[in-house]
């Protein structure tokens, strides 16, 4: 799940205009925001493991369930603005209690909705974690760049982009353990009892996590005035689309869009891939489990990456990325086995560097807008949520092996905007 490296909030004041917090002031900050970043890696990545518990709890085509990725990554696009505007007027201490009391509020939404026994009201509150999630997004990046000297914000951020790909490296093994044990791929959850279980099953953890959430809150609350009231952000600016006819922001807008959703499309279907018979023939459980393997490699090939680019032009790097996950997605599709889960749990060491890659190359040169192109680029997150619908249809029209053309093409753009750059190199840009 990616973690934001710019907000489309403008940018903080510099501690050279305001006043640098105290060191013990900075820790504190800093620390408290590691949590942040592993709670919404670990809150998210908990979809990858719901989407065969609903597949089997209403009895759901491959195409409807991945309506819970939809509702999510809807909200990215929904709120991406109106988190901007939010922490704005609310400063970034306090828009981030307002991001944990909503994204605690959606995760005990599960409870209501596990009484009412229906789907939708699941994807409600889905989109509500989001909307909390996308508030977090644009406030706790800009907390992270002040939580210390300006020469080493990049590092805290890479640090903290870190604990995020922590939680989702764990929370798919939770996951499974919680929701999935017990299960075989394709059985229907029938009876009241058993359907009774299955949606207490579901609202347990979320019961948990939005408790743990409330909990977080009240501590950045009572902390709410550690930036004091100098360090404040300034009013969000426009959408800017005007910018989108630079190519380099445009493209690589639909390489954001195209990337998010071949790499949640592969996370969604993995475990239902993984339980094949022809591939591995798991239990749900222990498919579900392996998935931390996936984001795990996403997290090792971050620190690989980064020592990559500081010799290898990103543009290349990224373009090699990119093939590299081409190769390994049709290698799986066109085979089986353990070398077909080896290849598409692998397709994670090759998504590591593209988020950040893309999103730092796309508003090199926008100069005092790139806070306006890191909104579109937030926005276009989206893709999240209509590729991974694609793949679901291809899945049950053609079979999951299949299905994996959605995300190659997705990777295609990627390879192409890579490529692109690398023909196009910016003076001074760094990644």
């Amino acid at each position: 799940m990616p973690a934001l490296s710019l907000t489309n909030a403008a940018e903080p004041a510099s501690p050279a205009d305001t006043g640098p917090l105290s060191r013990g002031q900075a820790r504190s900050l800093f620390a408290l925001s590691l949590l942040l970043f592993f709670a919404w890696g670990f809150a998210t990545v908990l979809i990858d493991i719901l989407i065969p518990k609903f597949k089997g709890l209403f009895a759901l085509s491959y195409a409807e369930a991945m309506l819970t990725q939809f509702a999510f990554f809807l909200g990215y696009f929904v709120f991406s603005l109106p988190a901007g505007r939010a922490v704005a007027r609310l400063g970034y201490m306090r828009g981030i209690v307002l991001g944990l009391l909503v994204m605690a509020g959606g995760a005990l939404l599960f409870i209501p909705a596990g009484m009412v026994g229906l789907y939708w009201p699941f994807l409600v509150a889905l989109f509500v974690m989001a909307a909390g999630i996308t508030i977090l997004q644009v406030a706790a990046n800009a907390v992270i760049s002040l939580a210390g000297e300006a020469g080493t914000s990049s590092a805290r951020l890479t640090l903290a982009q870190a604990f995020n790909s922590l939680g989702t490296f764990i929370g798919p093994y939770v996951g499974a353990r919680l929701l999935l044990e017990g299960r075989e791929e394709g059985a229907l959850i029938v009876g009241e009892a058993e359907r009774g279980a299955a949606f207490a099953q579901l609202q347990l953890p979320y019961t948990i996590i939005g408790g743990l959430l409330l909990l977080l809150a009240a501590i950045f609350f009572l902390r709410r005035n550690l930036l004091g009231n100098a360090l404040q952000p300034s009013p969000a600016a426009g959408l800017g689309l005007d910018l989108l006819r630079q190519p380099r922001l445009l493209f690589g807008v639909i390489a954001i869009f195209a990337y998010v959703g071949a790499e949640v499309a592969i996370g969604s279907l993995l475990v239902a891939y993984l339980a094949q018979p022809e591939v591995l023939g798991l239990s749900l459980a222990d498919a579900g489990k392996l998935v931390a393997l996936y984001w795990g490699a996403a997290m090792v090939g971050r620190f690989v990456g980064a020592a990559l680019l500081s010799r290898v032009p990103a543009g290349l790097l990224l373009a090699l990325f990119a093939a590299g996950a081409i190769a390994l997605s049709a290698v799986s599709g066109l085979s089986g086995g353990t070398l077909a889960a080896v290849a598409i749990i692998a397709v994670g060491l090759a998504n590591s560097i593209m988020f950040p890659t893309i999103f730092s190359q796309a508003v090199l040169g926008l100069g005092g807008r790139a806070s306006e192109g890191a909104a579109l680029l937030c926005m276009a997150i989206v893709g999240g949520a209509i590729l991974p619908v694609l793949a679901g249809a291809v899945a049950d029209a053609a079979g999951l092996a299949a299905a994996l053309i959605v995300p190659v093409l997705g990777y295609a753009w990627v390879l192409f905007y890579g490529w692109w750059l690398s023909r196009r190199p910016l003076t001074g840009a760094t990644v």
